[in-house]
């Protein structure tokens, strides 16, 4: 009876699968598709170029041995190489190449598995080794609008790691806005889900230290062996990258051949694909075959969902008005918003004192720039009473006297020249009003400094009390 290619090769992997590692076997060995049989000759297919040498430095003999056994005696094996994976529009190019002789006695007799120092002994080390930290998963990553997308998306991976067309996976944004976290979150639930899956994590500098450790040591064999048995990489920032000529050649190697054998991958950056600079073409456009998401500043209702969670899991209470003045005060990222949360907590314990609105000001004058300058909101409020002669109270009420209107308007006015607070924050401040209110008042204000010289006048005479304050 004549055997086709599949079932020969299904033959040779049920003895391969005797001989080695089940880490290693998964790696080398269940990529590899059989193409076809002709007499004695049986060719398979392979990833890539490197995997191809790999093969041949490290398991010829076994491969020699297996072959013989199946085929007889003159047996042979070829390598069916993918060169370019292709596209829509071209074919994949591929090259043959036969299996070599083993090039000495002592290689022959070797054991056909070979541990490398940077190889994983054993799923329960693997677990241990993915530098991942435990406290950061999905179930403690808040969603808001600003990072629906790339925390849906993540969830997606994290349950079929390798399978959706989110690979890789590129979340991007600016400092603080929870890319590690969400990272992290979906090697965790990797892990949890599937333990023969081993999961890596890596900063983009430490995969350079480690290369260039490779190289003075000799040893970038070992350290090429070592990241192409990983089934989920996650890589952070990479755009520290840039300019580094060899690591970028060695992470597109690695990044191809996990690719290619439908490995998952997870990256970081600060900022989008198209943006990052000193890249390779070759490597960016990589970056962009899977999904590239982007987390933006969490908004008011993000944040006041972060600062409830930060209250259950530390089992304290902060009053709903400080909750407010809090998630309305710190609107630039997650980071610093949980860093005033610490502080705040810290300042209510060392004092012995409950959490107040007081306090939370007293706060964020050392953390909120605006703040720390004294040209905050408040500052402005009572400026701004004191020369039309109407109270704080005034501005935040909802009477519509024409006198406390234009006072009004031009606190808000002022608020938006001299403070970094959002629209939609100094609304808040001024009795809970809405942006489209802080955008009337504005240029309402702008409309009468054209028309009325004697107004005018009066808006320079506060500004220039903002400016001597900020000095």
């Amino acid at each position: 009876m004549v055997k086709d290619s599949v079932s020969v090769w299904e033959d040779c992997l049920r003895f391969i699968k005797s001989q080695v590692g089940e880490q290693s076997f998964r790696t080398w060995f269940e990529p590899i598709v059989p193409l076809s049989i002709k007499e004695n000759v049986i060719t398979i297919q392979v990833p890539s170029q490197f995997f191809y040498e790999y093969l041949e430095e490290h398991y010829v003999q076994l491969l020699r041995q297996v072959i013989h056994s199946e085929l007889g005696p003159m047996g042979r094996l070829e390598y069916s190489v993918i060169v370019d994976s292709g596209s829509a529009q071209n074919q994949p190019y591929s090259v043959t190449l036969p299996n070599q002789a083993p090039k000495n006695k002592w290689e022959q007799d070797r054991q056909p598995s070979v541990r490398s120092p940077f190889e994983m002994p054993s799923v329960e080390e693997e677990w241990r080794h993915s530098n991942l930290n435990s406290n950061y998963d999905f179930e403690n990553y808040i969603e808001g609008d600003c990072n629906r997308l790339a925390r849906s998306a993540g969830i997606a991976v994290a349950e079929k790691p390798g399978i959706t067309s989110f690979n890789p996976l590129m979340v991007y944004g600016g400092v603080g806005l929870g890319k590690t976290h969400l990272i992290q979150s979906i090697g965790n639930k990797i892990r949890r889900d599937n333990k023969n899956n081993f999961v890596l994590y890596v900063s983009s500098e430490k995969f350079t230290t480690q290369f260039t450790d490779a190289i003075k040591n000799n040893s970038i064999q070992s350290f090429t062996n070592f990241y192409l048995q990983v089934d989920t990489l996650i890589i952070d920032d990479v755009q520290f990258f840039a300019g580094k000529e060899k690591t970028q050649e060695m992470f597109f190697h690695i990044f191809n051949h996990l690719h290619q054998t439908g490995k998952q991958i997870v990256m970081s950056s600060d900022r989008p694909p198209r943006d990052l600079k000193g890249l390779q073409d070759r490597l960016l456009s990589r970056f962009k075959w899977g999904l590239t998401a982007d987390l933006q500043m969490p908004d008011f209702e993000t944040r006041i969902a972060i600062i409830g969670r930060k209250m259950q899991s530390d089992g304290i209470y902060i009053p709903e008005d400080v909750v407010e003045y809090l998630a309305y005060s710190v609107d630039t990222n997650v980071r610093e918003l949980e860093g005033v949360l610490i502080s705040l907590i810290a300042h209510a314990t060392l004092n012995k004192t409950d959490i107040n609105l007081e306090l939370a000001k007293q706060t964020l004058k050392n953390i909120v720039h605006d703040i720390e300058s004294e040209v905050g909101v408040d500052y402005i409020q009572k400026s701004v009473g004191e020369y039309f002669q109407i109270s704080v109270e005034d501005l935040k009420d909802k009477t519509r006297k024409k006198e406390i209107v234009i006072a009004r308007q031009v606190a808000m006015y002022l608020c938006k020249e001299y403070t970094n607070h959002s629209l939609k924050s100094i609304g808040y401040h001024f009795g809970g009003r809405d942006h489209s209110t802080v955008i009337h008042a504005v240029q309402s204000v702008s409309d009468m400094m054209d028309l009325d010289a004697k107004f005018c006048h009066s808006i320079e005479e506060l500004k220039k009390k903002m400016r001597m304050k900020a000095i």
